[in-house]
Parts: structure tokens; sequence; C-alpha cells
């Protein structure tokens, strides 16, 4: 059956394709472990959405290219930008892209494809640069938030693909091991593994505490810092990678 990009995009009566966590929280926090690994040169976001991280992106790089799968997202995201951003809608496993990149990013998208390895293969060896550099996040399989979940049936184990999630699009869910496989096997050369923001809470219970003066900017850092220390208990999972031979 063809894939209706957009209709995946829309909230579901028990699960949103996006939260205020994800906008407020986790962007920030995404941006801040890639900080120190950015090369200079161009950038490429797979898969923009909306357009709601790539703004984060504009005041480190002048050459930004976004590929999304919806027309309707793809649309939002050009009226947003204008000329400041190429925005181009095509599937990863079928667009042509004119150059290629010193950094990419792919941030919870992976588990939306059918062939993960194939498409992170055309990464690395066409859209990549010999010296550039990869940025993959998926979110994780053994997050607290998760693994309570399992503990409380609602889900039947840690990487489950829920039936909300399968409305979205996912395929997969990924922990460490499997998204470090998954890279391997596409021929990446994994540089730096870790994970970002410590989470016991489901999204829609963060949105709710976000709404009140009960977190701090400071517990956010700390859940960041101790996600450092405890990758594996992260909300999401990150490797950076370089091009592979």
């Amino acid at each position: 059956m063809k894939r209706d990009y957009n209709k995946e995009l829309l909230d579901t009566p028990d699960h949103k394709y996006a939260y205020n966590f994800d906008f407020d929280v986790m962007h920030h926090y995404m941006l801040k472990s890639f900080i120190p690994f950015f090369r200079s040169g161009n950038f490429l976001e797979l898969g923009s959405f909306k357009g709601d991280f790539t703004k984060r992106f504009l005041e480190h790089f002048a050459d930004i290219t976004c590929v999304e799968a919806s027309d309707e997202a793809a649309l939002q995201a050009q009226a947003q930008f204008g000329d400041r951003v190429k925005i181009v809608n095509a599937l990863f496993e079928e667009v042509n892209l004119p150059t290629k990149y010193d950094n990419i990013v792919l941030t919870h998208v992976l588990e939306h494809l059918s062939d993960p390895v194939a498409v992170l293969k055309r990464i690395n060896d066409e859209w990549l640069s010999d010296h550039g550099r990869f940025f993959l996040v998926c979110p994780n399989a053994n997050a607290p938030s998760r693994q309570i979940a399992v503990k409380m049936g609602l889900i039947s184990h840690n990487a489950a693909v829920t039936p909300a999630e399968k409305e979205h699009g996912h395929f997969i869910t990924y922990s460490l091991d499997t998204l470090e496989r998954d890279a391997k096997a596409a021929g990446l050369n994994v540089v730096h593994r870790s994970g970002i923001f410590f989470k016991a809470l489901a999204n829609f219970q963060w949105d709710r505490l976000l709404n009140t003066d009960i977190i701090s900017k400071e517990y956010l850092e700390g859940c960041y810092q101790l996600g450092q220390q405890y990758p594996d208990l992260c909300s999401s999972i990150f490797l950076m990678c370089e091009k592979g031979k």
C-alpha cells in the first residue's frame, strides 16, 4: 500500500505526532549535543517536518537543505523560511541531491523507514562528504518511561511498536545496540554514541509539567547531564558517524 505521509503526521486520539516536550526540551538538548561535533560547510536535514527543528540551525549554517516526504509539511516549512532554506519534497529512497554535505541530521526519522539500512547507505555512499559528520537520533526503547509502561501492562516489551506508533509510520523501536547495528551495516563509521535527556515520564506527562513551575531550567539541565552518564536510560539515543570506506 502507498503510504500517506500527510496522514501519518496527524495526531491520533491517544497519541500526538509531536509534543511540546519535543519542541521545547528535546530540540534544545539535541542541538546542544550536536554543536561540539559540527563541521564548517553546508547542512542537510532529512525529515524536516514543518521546520520546527530546522530553525534552530539557521544561526549555525548559511547553506541549509531539507528533504521532507509530506508535501503539506514541506509547504509549511517553505512558507516559514522562504529562500533561506532549500526545501525538497521527496522520498529519501528516490531523491537526487546535487551535492555532498558536511553535516547531515536525521532525528526521530529512521524508525519511520521500511528499509532503514538502505537509506543509511545512501547517506554514507552518496550524500556525506569525505570530512562530513552524520547526526543520528532515535527514540530509545529502553527509556525509563517506556520500561514503566511495560511494567504497567500498557505495551508488551521495550522495543514494541504500539498501534499509535504504527499509525504515525513507525516500523521499529531502536535501542543503542540495534541502532549501531544498522549504522554499521550501512558502512558508516560510528565515532560517538550517547543518550539525550534522562526521561522517566511520558511525553504527555512532561507537557503537563512544563505548564507549571514544578520543572526548573536547572532540573532540565540535570536530566540532560544525567543522560550523558546513563545513555541507555535516555529519551533518545544518539550516534555521531563519519563516512565509512
